[in-house]
Formats: C-alpha cells, sequence, structure tokens
C-alpha cells in the first residue's frame, strides 16, 4: 500500500463529501479511490468512514485521523515547496491590495527596481480604497491605518509611517498669505480628507518642540466647513496644485510636488495625524517565496521603522 497516495485520496474524499468528487479532482478511477481507502481502514485495522448509498460520515477514529493526516500532508507540501524554492529564483503571480494613493506615488515608482530583481514574479495591484486590515484574498496588503491598533488574524510587517502636513501651491500663498500660527488656518479655504472634514476639527501637534517647557505642543481647531473634502487623496493633491486652497495631505502623497515646488509645507513645525504603514499577509505556515520577496523588498525600500522616510 502507498500510505501516502492513500492520505491524500483520503482527505480529499473528505473536501469532496464524496468518492467520486474526489475522483474526479485527483483524476483517478473511482474503483482506484475506493482501493485506497479500504486499503487505509485494514492497515489501520478501524473504520475511518461510515458510507450509505447517499453520504459518507467520518467515524471518530476518522476524525481524529483526518487531523493528523492533514497536518502530515501540509507538512510535506511546505517542506517541498522551500525546497523547490531554494534552487530556483522566485516566481509566479502575485496579488496585492494596495490604498489607491500609496500604489498611485510610491508603489508604481518602485515597481521596475522589484521587476529587474524578480523577472519571473508578475503583479496583480487591486486598489478599491482605504485598506486597514489584511485580506484573505490577496497574498500581500498594504495597510494603513492611524492611531488604532492593527485587527485581524495576519502577520504584518512594519514599513514606515507617514505624517499629514499642511501644503499649498505658492501661487496660493502669495495671493492669500502664510499663516504663521495654527490659527491663521482659519482664514484659508481647506482642502481635506473626508475623515477630518467629517470630525470638524482638526489637530495638530508641533514638530520639533519649543525649548520653553510651557509653550503649546497641540492645537484643535474647530473647522469651518471645507471648500473641498473628498476620499480621494489624488483629487486633493490636484485642487491644492492648482491653486485652490490648503491641503492635508500624507507625506507620501506630497513628497514629489514639495520637492518640485510645485507645493511648498506650511506651518513645518507642525504635524497632523501620522498613519502607520504595513505589509501584511494572513496567516499561514507556508509563504511563498515571491510573497517573502515582495515583503522584504518594501521593508528594505521604505526602511521598515515607524520614521518617516518621506520628510
Amino acid at each position: 500500500m502507498d500510505q501516502l497516495r492513500s492520505l491524500r485520496v483520503f482527505s480529499q474524499v473528505i473536501t469532496e463529501g464524496s468518492f467520486a468528487g474526489a475522483a474526479r479532482v485527483l483524476d483517478l478511477a473511482p474503483a482506484v479511490v475506493t482501493r485506497a481507502i479500504t486499503d487505509l481502514e485494514q492497515h489501520l485495522g478501524a473504520r475511518l468512514l461510515n458510507r450509505t448509498t447517499r453520504s459518507l460520515a467520518l467515524t471518530e477514529i476518522g476524525e481524529a485521523y483526518l487531523l493528523r493526516a492533514r497536518r502530515l500532508l501540509a507538512e510535506l507540501e511546505e517542506a517541498d515547496a522551500e525546497a523547490g524554492a531554494a534552487n530556483s529564483a522566485p516566481g509566479g503571480p502575485l496579488r496585492i491590495l494596495c490604498p489607491p494613493a500609496f500604489a498611485a506615488h510610491q508603489l508604481a515608482k518602485q515597481l521596475p527596481r522589484f521587476h529587474a530583481r524578480y523577472p519571473g514574479i508578475t503583479l496583480e495591484i487591486a486598489t478599491p480604497g482605504p485598506v486597514d486590515t489584511a485580506d484573505e484574498n490577496f497574498d500581500v496588503s498594504i495597510v494603513s491605518i492611524g492611531q488604532q491598533a492593527l485587527q485581524g488574524d495576519f502577520i504584518a510587517r512594519q514599513l514606515a509611517c507617514s505624517t499629514f502636513i499642511i501644503c499649498a501651491a505658492p501661487g496660493y500663498l502669495e495671493r492669500r498669505g502664510r499663516p504663521q500660527q495654527p490659527a491663521e488656518l482659519l482664514n484659508h479655504q481647506a482642502l481635506l480628507p473626508a475623515v477630518a472634514a467629517l470630525r470638524r476639527e482638526l489637530i495638530l501637534h508641533r514638530q520639533q518642540p519649543d525649548s520653553d517647557p510651557a509653550a503649546c505642543n497641540r492645537v484643535t481647531l474647530a473647522l469651518q466647513p471645507p471648500v473641498l473634502s473628498t476620499s480621494q487623496l489624488d483629487l486633493i493633491l490636484a485642487a491644492a496644485l492648482a491653486g485652490l486652497g490648503l491641503a492635508g495631505l500624507p507625506s507620501f502623497v506630497a513628497e514629489q510636488a514639495l520637492r518640485e515646488g510645485h507645493l511648498e509645507r506650511v506651518l513645518p513645525d507642525w504635524r497632523g495625524t501620522t498613519l502607520s504603514l504595513y505589509a501584511a499577509m494572513p496567516t499561514r505556515k507556508h509563504v511563498p517565496a515571491r510573497t517573502r520577496a515582495f515583503i522584504d523588498f518594501l521593508v528594505e525600500t521604505y526602511g521598515g521603522t515607524r520614521a518617516d522616510p518621506w520628510l
């Protein structure tokens, strides 16, 4: 008896709920599947399945044996994968879930380096909206959260932190003036993410605390309705570049426009909310080499700490 094959057949019969279904999936003759289960039961000296013409059910012994059999098969599959990965470059498809603004402003410009390093890996990137937890339908989720803790059963590695900053086009600031104190922000047109606009308040922290211990290092401003609020950070960026008003943007979105002089940071000693960015994947024992390669690449690229690499 080929016990390993019998274990695989036994596991597949339970997964499919029938001998015929297992035979189709395994591309075996139904008689071969029946024989494998019979041989396994004879080898063990115990019945694993109660079967009738219409249904089958595990015996008590069968339930315990299935649990151990599947654990053994999973460990064997993991060992095979690790051995194969050691002798070949990572390759195959990789499904990634990512916030749209991070994908457009940060991930896209790093992909040529990643492709040059791992030409065998193909990427499918979904950007439906904000991502605050790992999605088991994807190999890697780029998670972006504020002050809350990570939620869910997954493995996550820190990539970086990104600070919300206030910025505007130089032309707008020439016309309307450059605020010198947080309270002066209320005299300007605001372009804000929808969440901040909904709260109707803006909390700012002094980035470089004053040497005077009595200095105020946190300010809360009651906001008037902004001239623009949206969940699309790229729309806020575009409106700021067009000179519509003062924008609240994460540093990873504003980085290039600031560096090129198309935007100017306002109140540079003050910052808003800090976003924590993670590369997360579903919890499982075996992680494909391509997934490890991509996450390691992201950590290497963005630093893997709580620092903000874009300021």
